[in-house]
């Protein structure tokens, strides 16, 4: 299911300057602590420079008054003065001196800090006259608010800071901050029209704990940053974007299939109307999103217009929104602008030669190999044709690439001409020089197929290539694995094994043999009696005892037979004919010979 994430920063434009400023400005130093030592305490068992510890002079029995002792505790400074509770104690150690809280009469008076900032204001021109298009908390405080005329603000508070806008510089730090969530957290995302992101977590959630450990992560990264952020997860793109920015709070999450329902109270202007729109949905009483699902599209098409509708329904999940993710430019790209369309198979032809041959040469630049291109090509009438390639190993051959898009130009439709066309390597490897050593010395060397292995799985598809390779198992079934067709095998072991052997073992019925070592005189198999008229065995194979309790006692007996219309089978009994625990004594079939 589509889940996606709508993040939201209300004060982007702002913040980014604080962000900017936040390095240039420095914290006032923090006063030393000056505490008073002095140079001659007086005659007292008393460490230099202050401390109390058990046993002072003044502690211990003597003929001392009270008076005298507290009289000499005075005269030590300031932070070497036991407390009064402990004068006359022996048992009761007193505090450090820097752990405690100074006195009263040497205590530094707590002045309140002054705001970090000055209310800040930016100015930007909006049609013919120059408006206020971003305020911060202080200057709406100050009853300062988007949309304001700069005049009648710079009236209503003459010492406000007014800036100029910068919107290509917000607009560039939302293209970083998406291209950083494609490199670390979805391959989709993209800029939302007013200050956010639309990340699609389809399929790849469970690597960032979850939804909400996402959104709580997400939060506090850009809290980290320096920006205020409101994040909504739902079942639609116009759903987050919506309880992105008129939810209750900061982090809504709207649970699968539940979308009309945590929209419902939202108000219209989440579904991102138009002005005239929005001035038709009060006129005629729509407050609420509530107010306008149960009305028919039709009467509401009327009043509000078709584009309303289209927004209403790509909230619900009625109308697809895809979302077009940014794309990271470390991929290698090449493009090439048509003056005219064409629809030709020659001309495309010609224009996937230019296309790679000039891809080939990025990748020579970077030391990469394709093993995956993607060509698209742009219609007059705005559709988009896509064919994609891949190859079992990194490659920037251009002949060898061109083959394999040649048999993707007929899944091609041009329809009325192709005029713009984009190839990406969207997957590439470190493609590093060949040693042509062995080569040069007339050395032989095992021929590489990877070219004829990407031909043919260009044919038949990646899936249906593919080479058998040993497992180290006496079982059969599992003694054979699908491997790269590019690796080499290892060595098989010298037992004789049939062609064919099946996924899983067959059943035989209607089995006639000699208990416990002869194989079968009759049998049949899908319906069909087979007469044994050789048969070579038995070979026993027991089970692997170290996987499951059930394969210690099991037991295997194969036997190769052939029947009277000379085929050939290999087929086994469950069991060693003597004991009950070693199997079933049923027969089932298994393979098939040349």
């Amino acid at each position: 299911m589509r889940r996606v994430v709508s993040l939201f920063l209300p004060n982007l434009a702002v913040e980014r300057l604080r962000r900017l400023e936040r390095p240039a400005t420095r914290q006032p130093d923090r006063p030393a602590l000056e505490l008073p030592v002095a140079d001659d305490p007086g005659a007292c068992s008393a460490p230099r420079g202050g401390g109390w510890r058990p046993g002072a002079r003044w502690a211990r029995g003597g003929s001392a008054s009270r008076a005298e002792v507290e009289a000499e505790a005075s005269a030590l400074p300031l932070h070497a003065q036991p407390p009064m509770r402990e004068l006359g104690r022996r048992s009761e150690a007193a505090s450090h001196p820097f752990k405690g809280e100074l006195p009263a009469a040497h205590r530094r008076a707590v002045v309140p800090q002054q705001p970090d900032h000055a209310p800040l204001a930016l100015v930007g021109k909006v049609g013919r006259r120059e408006e206020v298009v971003a305020a911060c908390t202080g200057a709406r405080a100050l009853g300062i608010h988007v949309g304001m005329a700069a005049t009648h603000a710079r009236a209503l508070v003459s010492d406000l800071d007014f800036r100029p806008a910068e919107p290509n510089a917000d607009a560039a730090l939302l293209d970083r901050l998406a291209l950083l969530a494609v490199r670390r957290w979805s391959p989709i995302a993209a800029v939302t029209p007013n200050d956010g992101l639309w990340i699609d977590l389809a399929g790849c959630d469970h690597l960032h704990g979850g939804e909400e450990t996402f959104c709580r992560r997400l939060r506090a990264f850009c809290r980290r940053a320096g920006f205020t952020a409101r994040v909504a997860v739902a079942d639609t793109p116009g759903a987050a974007y919506a309880l992105a920015r008129f939810g209750e709070s900061d982090c809504t999450r709207a649970a699968p299939g539940q979308t009309a329902q945590a929209l419902a109270a939202l108000p219209v202007a989440a579904l991102r109307l138009a002005p005239t729109a929005l001035v038709a949905a009060r006129k005629f009483g729509f407050e609420r999103i509530a107010d306008l699902l149960p009305v028919a599209r039709g009467p509401l098409a009327r009043r509000l217009g078709l584009a309303a509708i289209t927004r209403l329904d790509q909230a619900l999940g009625a109308v697809a929104e895809p979302i077009a993710p940014r794309e990271d430019a470390v991929v290698p790209r090449v493009e090439r602008r048509l003056l005219e369309p064409i629809g030709t198979a020659e001309a495309i032809e010609q224009v996937m030669t230019d296309l790679l041959g000039d891809l080939a040469v990025v990748l020579q630049a970077q030391g990469l190999g394709a093993r995956s291109l993607r060509l698209t090509g742009l219609r007059v009438d705005g559709g988009e044709q896509v064919v994609a390639i891949g190859t079992s190993r990194p490659t920037r051959e251009v002949p060898h690439l061109l083959r394999l898009f040649k048999l993707r130009i007929e899944r091609i439709d041009p329809g009325l001409g192709l005029e713009q066309f984009v190839l990406v390597a969207p997957h590439t490897e470190p493609l590093d020089a060949v040693d042509l050593g062995a080569v040069l010395a007339g050395e032989t060397r095992v021929r590489d197929c990877a070219r004829l292995v990407d031909v043919i799985a260009g044919r038949i598809g990646a899936r249906s290539v593919f080479r058998i390779a040993p497992v180290e198992s006496h079982v059969p079934e599992r003694a054979v694995t699908r491997s790269d067709p590019n690796d080499l095998p290892g060595s098989w072991p010298l037992w004789q094994r049939p062609v064919r052997l099946f996924a899983r073992p067959e059943p035989l019925s209607h089995v006639l043999a000699l208990l416990p070592d002869q194989p079968p005189r009759r049998f049949e198999w899908r319906g069909r009696p087979h007469t044994v008229v050789a048969g070579d065995g038995p070979e026993r194979i027991h089970g692997e005892w170290w996987r499951r309790d059930a394969e210690v006692w099991a037991v295997r007996d194969y036997y190769r037979v052939e029947d009277a219309g000379g085929g050939r089978y290999w087929v086994f009994r469950r069991g060693d004919g003597f004991e009950e625990d070693t199997g079933d004594l049923s027969w089932w079939i298994h393979g098939v010979f040349a």
